[in-house]
């Protein structure tokens, strides 16, 4: 009964930090405005299937796409022990399915492949990082935190993968000598393995078993609370990030709703637009001139480099790099968020996503080539936030590089990017290529 409570108290303890943790991220995510993502179901279903599900964006990299799906389905589908376990927990039972008879022999074989799977697949993914060093594991927005957050997660599921293998070996040797209540259940096609080098005193293997079977619990639990610190939070984000995903044409800008009315009553006198009101910002300078999807994008971002990798402008030795773009949001929602639940409400603390984590530089060096956006394995979309932060730049302070403040004024004077009159574009027609090549 002692360990059935202990056990009872480490449950709710656990859910209920991880429920506090899971709203203090749902009100830092509605930090960002209101944004219409619940139409189109079929098609976001269908992407979501695809994309988080079937891991289809992945496996343009088969290499690690195939690793990172034994690691994926093997996580995932040897949590269904868990429910198992807890049962056990709380009531003081044993392999309280085993009576399923051989469908249990099976489901244990199968969860052992897959611990191995992962076990594997964690260990090479961890020299990929740190022996064969990729480049796209590293940049001046991969600090000391980051990498090492990468490390202990990985070093967390081969221990706790160890740790279920050797639960089972323990569990399997005792099972064979008869010992109570370690009634003959299930298959241990990689767990038995390992009996050989297991002690023969049966009180050293019961304290074995019941170390890692606690030891894994546990790990669990602490797993599930240190997600929300974590990049790993896309274990869960990545399907309601999938889902809301713009399913429209990438490289299709938005327009704002009071430019649109304004462009419309310059055309037409009569015209009376739906919500008359001024927007509050053009573009985004601050986490709270951003969407909710923007902030989801933040939290749900890997930080596997992918985006960095294929960007044009990084590439050529440019300031930007996509990933930096979703992570300095990140952080900077996380610092807003915390502001506001201490101060019951934003207190300017005189800080801005704009200059004070994202440079203007930055923002500058994108080719808007939708490269990031389309390499993403979870739909992210780094380009609708630089979009937000030019937006800002140009239209509330009238800051742009001069190259484009020469372009707007030939648009606004002559119709057209280039500095020629209206009436010469049609030069070329007859014969007098010159002159309006020479122009430009």
């Amino acid at each position: 009964m002692v360990s059935q409570v202990i056990f009872g108290l480490l449950l709710i303890a656990a859910f209920a930090w991880a429920t506090t943790n899971a709203l203090k991220i749902i009100q830092n995510i509605r930090l960002g405005k209101a944004e219409h993502r619940a139409d189109r179901h079929a098609d976001r279903w269908r992407q979501m299937l695809l994309v988080a599900f079937g891991q289809k964006k992945m496996f343009k990299r088969p290499f690690p796409a195939l690793l990172h799906l034994f690691v994926y389905l093997g996580f995932i589908i040897i949590n269904i022990e868990l429910l198992e376990i807890v049962i056990d927990g709380l009531f003081g039972t044993h392999r309280v399915f085993a009576g399923s008879g051989p469908f249990y022999s099976f489901l244990i074989g199968a969860f052992e492949w897959l611990a191995l799977a992962v076990l594997v697949g964690c260990v090479v993914f961890l020299a990929r990082r740190n022996i064969a060093r990729l480049r796209r594991f590293f940049g001046v927005e991969m600090t000391t935190w980051p990498r090492t957050d990468a490390n202990l997660i990985l070093i967390a599921e081969i221990v706790l993968m160890a740790a279920f293998l050797t639960m089972n070996a323990a569990d399997y040797k005792l099972q064979s000598l008869g010992v109570p209540p370690y009634v003959q259940a299930g298959a241990f096609p990689v767990s038995g393995w390992l009996t050989p080098v297991l002690p023969e005193n049966t009180t050293a293997l019961i304290a074995l078993e019941r170390g890692c079977w606690w030891f894994h619990i546990i790990g669990v639990l602490a797993f599930l609370n240190y997600l929300p610190y974590s990049k790993h939070l896309h274990i869960l984000l990545a399907f309601p990030n999938t889902y809301f995903a713009n399913p429209e044409p990438k490289g299709r800008f938005t327009n704002m709703d009071s430019v649109t009315n304004e462009v419309k009553a310059m055309l037409d006198p009569s015209y009376v637009p739906e919500n008359a009101g001024p927007p509050s910002r053009f573009g985004a300078k601050d986490i709270q001139d951003l969407t909710w999807k923007h902030l989801l994008d933040a939290y749900t971002c890997t930080e596997c480099g992918r985006c960095t990798s294929v960007c044009p402008a990084s590439m050529t030795g440019k300031l930007l790099s996509p990933r930096k773009i979703m992570m300095d949001t990140r952080d900077r929602m996380v610092e807003v968020g915390r502001n506001t639940r201490k101060n019951k409400g934003f207190k300017d603390d005189g800080k801005a996503l704009l200059d004070d984590y994202i440079s203007r530089e930055e923002i500058w060096a994108c080719t808007t080539c939708n490269a990031c956006v389309e390499a993403c394995p979870v739909s992210i979309n780094p380009l609708d936030i630089i979009m937000e932060l030019r937006r800002y730049t140009v239209m509330e302070e009238s800051q742009a590089p001069t190259s484009l403040h020469t372009m707007f004024s030939n648009v606004e004077n002559n119709g057209a990017p280039w500095k020629y009159a209206q009436a010469d574009r049609a030069r070329w027609v007859d014969g007098d290529r010159g002159s309006v090549i020479g122009d430009r």
